[in-house]
Formats: structure tokens, sequence, C-alpha cells
């Protein structure tokens, strides 16, 4: 096993994905067995943890203390920390944290303080029950979300530096492999251990099983503070010296912007549009899948065994069937691709819907949307890291992954109240179409070759 991390000179941008020489099938696969693909996978377990935690299986849980759909939806409004992280990412690009940063290193510095956030705030959610105060949950889950965000700043800084553009592809799937595992674990984990944790002899609603389940993921991101300890800080990139606070400023917050629109010219509208709108099909159905199930009668353990066995299986396919095949034919196909499964996928549960408590029609839906997914995010993910400059690497990349939730999650907070004029049946048809225009924009952006200056 070999340890590649390279970097680009300092005045580099990355090169864009469809530039990529075609690689052999030889040496496609045998990037997986590097130790900076195989770290990020450790990695991305860590960042993929949290998201569920606050979205997701948390819904589940509201919706089973009998908080209204409604209510729900509007929460799932704390995932717009995710779409602000832009804010605060010049920050964490270039602001050193005292004695941390000296001992372990800009990036791994910043890894490890969110982690111990994102760890902390979960205990807090874990001791506070949503049916005798909803507030207190309501933070605790925004802090997790800030966490989170901002350990994926650090994580994809990271990421980008840790290895050339050739890699980012392979370390693209391995990381999605990790962060989608880490979201079975933190939504058919979390919902198998709280159904064990429940007492036999008591029925209904139980604090005590949601407070073990959630002090179980705290504890499991453990992992990614280990691996943040034993992973080696990537080359470090000598900033030009600032003479005042003006010129740090500027530096840190305008420059980067600066730089991709001197980059791409044009270019930059359409390529903001279709970040912006990629993802928009899976984030704004994803908030009222959990209440779907919960309202259609399938329990704790059900809906965990299905997500666990078959989900797992289909996010490894997906990730890595992704990766792979965006190295071998380009990025850009494969972003189609995803595109077309990903709006496919909610058309399925919208016929689940008419399917009643049907566990086997189940365990097809959740597979197809897992290996849709998977082949999505992985060439997703390396098509951001092939627009970002690697002398920004961190407030680039976090522009381009807020832009990708932003509107998404928005869209996403009256989700409920569609259910609840429309439907479920009408809700998934809805977020299905709602891809129709990234056919489009995606289409559009595979004519874009290089970037307008280097």
């Amino acid at each position: 096993m070999t340890d590649k991390i390279s970097s680009l000179p300092v005045s580099q941008a990355a090169a864009p994905a469809s530039a990529a020489p075609k690689k052999s099938w030889r040496d496609v696969w045998h990037v997986y067995t590097e130790a900076a693909t195989l770290r990020m996978l450790l990695l991305g377990f860590s960042a993929g943890l949290p998201l569920l935690l606050v979205f997701g299986t948390l819904s589940f849980w509201l919706r089973e203390a009998g908080i209204d759909r409604t209510t729900i939806g509007y929460l799932s409004w704390v995932g717009l920390a995710y779409g602000f992280k832009w804010v605060w990412a010049p920050l964490v690009d270039r602001l050193p944290i005292p004695l941390l940063t000296r001992w372990l290193g800009r990036r791994r510095s910043w890894l490890l303080l969110s982690q111990t956030l994102i760890m902390t705030a979960l205990v807090a959610m874990a001791l506070t029950d949503p049916r005798q105060a909803l507030l207190p949950v309501v933070w605790c889950a925004l802090a997790v979300a800030f966490g989170s965000a901002t350990q994926d700043i650090a994580l994809d800084a990271y990421r980008i530096e840790s290895a050339d553009i050739q890699r980012q592809a392979a370390l693209a799937a391995s990381y999605q492999t990790g962060y989608r595992i880490a979201m079975i674990w933190a939504g058919a984990g979390a919902l198998w251990i709280a159904a064990r944790a429940e007492i036999t002899s008591l029925t209904g609603y139980q604090h005590g099983a949601w407070q073990t389940a959630y002090l179980v993921m705290a504890a499991s991101m453990l992992l990614g503070m280990v691996t943040v300890l034993c992973s080696p800080e990537p080359q470090r990139r000598e900033l030009p010296p600032s003479k005042n606070l003006a010129e740090w400023l500027k530096g840190a917050l305008i420059a980067p912007f600066a730089d991709f629109l001197r980059r791409y010219g044009k270019q930059a509208l359409l390529i903001l549009a279709l970040i912006a709108v990629y993802r928009i099909s899976d984030v704004v159905m994803g908030i009222m899948a959990n209440p779907f199930y919960v309202d259609m009668g399938y329990t704790k353990d059900e809906v965990a065994t299905v997500t666990k066995i078959y989900g797992v299986i289909m996010t490894l396919v997906g990730a890595f069937v992704g990766g792979g095949l965006a190295m071998r034919f380009g990025v850009m196909k494969v972003l189609m691709l995803g595109a077309i499964l990903s709006a496919a996928s909610n058309l399925l549960f919208a016929w689940l819907g008419t399917r009643g408590h049907d566990v086997t029609a189940l365990i097809f839906v959740i597979s197809a949307d897992n290996l849709s997914s998977g082949i999505a995010s992985a060439a997703f993910i390396a098509y951001l890291s092939s627009l970002t400059n690697v002398n920004y690497s961190a407030t680039q990349y976090a522009l381009f992954s807020s832009m990708m939730l932003l509107l998404p999650k928005f869209l996403a907070g009256y989700s409920g109240k569609f259910v609840d004029a429309f439907g479920y049946s009408q809700f998934f048809t809805a977020s299905a179409l709602l891809g129709l225009p990234v056919l489009v924009l995606v289409a559009l952006a595979s004519r874009q070759i290089k970037p307008a200056s280097q």
C-alpha cells in the first residue's frame, strides 16, 4: 500500500475534470489501494455521520415523538448552516487555532476542533427529550450542523490538497463511500440501536431508547478523531504575508471568489447554476423519507434492516462505480447519468406509496436510491474538486458545496407542508420533476472544456 501525498504547484489551479486523460482499468482500480484513498474512507465516515442525525434520523425521532410534519419540515432549515459555510470558510482556510495548529497543522487542527464540537452537541441532544422541550433539541441540532459544516470545509481542503487532480475522482469515490456508510450507520444503525434499547413491556414513544442511540452516535465520532491524529498534514502552502488587516481580509475573503470569476469568466454563471440545483431532487425528497416510512407503518427494525443490508451494498457499488466511470469516461458523462438516476429514483418512492406495507418493494426502492445517489455524488464531488484552485481550496470548495445545498434545503423546509396539502405521491413526483432543469444544465456545462484563464 503506497501513500501518495502529492500536490500541485502553488500557482496552478486544478485542471477541469474533462481534460483528464483516459486511464487503463488497472490504473483505475489500483488507486483505491493507496493509503491516501483509504484514509479518505475513514474521514468520509466522520463527515457523513452528523448529517442524518439532524435530518433523516431526527425526523423519524420527532415524528415518533408526535411532532407534526409541517414542523419537522421547517426544522430541516437547520441544514442551511451547510448552505452558508462559505461565510466562515476563509477563517478555516487561513486562521490558525492557538496551540492546536502548531501541533497538528492548519487542516488537521480545524478538523479535530469541529469533530469535538459535533460529539459534544450530539451528547447534549441525546440528553434532551423533544416531547418535553423542542427548542433545546433545535439548538443542539444547530450546533451539530455548524460543527459538521466546519468539518466539511477543512476536510474538503484536506482532500483536495492530499493528491493530484488525476486521483481526485478516486478520493471522491472513497470519501463518498465512507460518507454513505456513515449515513447508513447514523440512519439504519441509529434506528436499530433505538429499537434494541426499547423496554419491551412498554408501548409507544420511549425517549430512553433514542438517548442510547444518540450517545452511541456521539461515540462514533472517535473514529474520525483518531484518523485525524494519525494522518499526515498535507504539504503546507506558504501564504504571502499581509501588511495589515485590510490586506489580510482581501486575501481571505475577496481573492478566492475573484480567482474563480477570473478563470471561468461568463462560464462561471452556468457552473454556479448547475452546482445550485444538481442535488435538488435528492435533498428536497430526503427530509420526508423517514416520516413517510413511519406513516406507511414500517417499523424501526424494518427500515434499519433494509437500509443496513441493501443500502450498504448499493452505496458501495454506486460510489465505486461512479468514481471508476468518472476516471475512465470523464466526469461530465457520469454527472448526466447521476442526474437521470436521481430523479428517476424519486418516482420509485411515489410508486412505493401505492404498495402499502410492502417490505420487498421497500428493499427495491432503497437499493435503487442508494445506487443512484452513490453514482451521482462521486461524480459531483470530483467535478467540484476540478473547479477548485488549490491556493483557495477551503474557501472555493465551501462556496461550491454551500450553493449545492442552499436552494434545495430552503425548498425542503416546505416539504412537510406540501405533503400535508397534497399527499406523498404528488410530493415525490414533484421532487422528481425538479431534476429536469439539471439535465439541461449538465448538457450545457459539458461544452465547457477548460477555464477561461489559468
